[in-house]
């Protein structure tokens, strides 16, 4: 018994030694003080937005009005039947709360109408209406018809959920989902512009972040009324497409993020012509009758006006994250989602 401990002392004294020698052959840092950086707080509407990013500060022009009431848009229509400016409100995204976002009616003075009209149920209580509804992350969207179609999408919930574009299709009088179509070929698009007879055409914005971006990635994307998905332009001279929308002659014109080129394409795909906004990183984009076009940039937070045969010029500019923006015929002025900002800027035209 006494030989039995003591081989059992001694195998436990050279485990502890051995331990010992483990823990000297790893070297040991002091634990280092996180450095303290200062406590700021938010500009005033203008850019920078964050008062620590750096930069000499300038104001959102004067001409330009901010309402709250939404949250993290990315778009919005003009609903003539009502008069109310229609807004999508992503939510939480996707890897956190799946089918969180709702659509918002706004007045045209910037007061909320109605802040939940489609999406006023929780996500959990959703597949249980009567008409199921899914809205998941909307970004573009455009009214037609007393339809609200809407560019969403599906997974992307995680690593092992890929992500699928889904264009949704809303009743403006009910607010009832009208169906949906996929397009298996593209894991999320941008913005979207309607004809008549419901054929869509929608941006895919596609790979632009970093040292390489991927010129295939960036495509425009054509679905008829039967929901036959079909690339209608792909590459160059788009660079990562963004705004997109229709001219007095029915072409198809598209805003690049990339650069500051805004492209028009005939209904063949064939680019009839190349202007440029007055600023890069366009995203929303509107067409007058008379063929002006109003492009924002989301990146430097201008709106260029780009009237027919002539160079663009700055109409506003400091806009925060000026997203794809709408025309309100009625009051004539452009909304524009501010994004992350979580509210709508609304610019008087004269």
């Amino acid at each position: 018994m006494k030989k039995k401990k003591h081989d059992q002392n001694l195998f436990a004294f050279c485990i502890v030694m051995l331990m010992g020698v483990s823990f000297l052959s790893v070297p040991v840092f002091a634990q280092q003080p996180e450095e303290t950086k200062p406590y700021t707080v938010g500009n005033p509407l203008g850019l920078p937005a964050n008062a620590a990013s750096g930069g000499q500060f300038q104001a959102t022009t004067s001409n330009v009005k901010v309402y709250g009431g939404i949250h993290s848009a990315e778009s919005c229509s003009y609903d003539a039947a009502t008069g109310l400016i229609v807004v999508p409100n992503r939510g939480l995204p996707q890897n956190m709360q799946a089918n969180d976002a709702w659509i918002s009616l706004i007045n045209p003075d910037g007061s909320v109408h109605t802040l939940r009209w489609i999406g006023v149920q929780r996500p959990d209580e959703r597949k249980n209406l009567s008409t199921p509804l899914v809205l998941n992350e909307p970004f573009g969207n455009d009214i037609i018809n007393d339809i609200l179609y809407v560019a969403d999408r599906d997974g992307g919930t995680g690593t092992d959920d890929p992500s699928v574009a889904v264009i949704r299709k809303f009743s403006m009088k009910t607010g009832k989902p009208m169906g949906e179509t996929r397009i298996e070929g593209a894991g999320w698009i941008n913005d979207i512009e309607v004809k008549e007879d419901g054929t869509i055409y929608a941006t895919e914005t596609g790979e632009f972040f970093g040292e390489k971006p991927n010129p295939d990635t960036w495509k425009v994307w054509k679905v008829t009324p039967a929901g036959e998905a079909t690339v209608f332009v792909q590459g160059p001279p788009l660079n990562a497409p963004n705004g997109i929308a229709f001219d007095p002659e029915g072409n198809i014109v598209v805003a690049n993020y990339g650069n500051n080129a805004v492209l028009t394409f005939s209904s063949t795909g064939k680019l009839v012509k190349t202007e440029n906004a007055a600023q890069p990183g366009s995203d929303g984009l509107v067409i007058m009758p008379d063929g002006t076009k109003y492009v924002c940039s989301v990146r430097h937070g201008g709106v260029s006006r780009i009237r027919p045969g002539k160079p663009a010029g700055l109409i506003a500019n400091h806009i925060p994250s000026a997203a794809s923006m709408c025309y309100d015929a009625k009051t004539n002025q452009l909304v524009i989602p501010m994004n992350a900002n979580n509210s709508l800027a609304f610019i008087p035209l004269r």
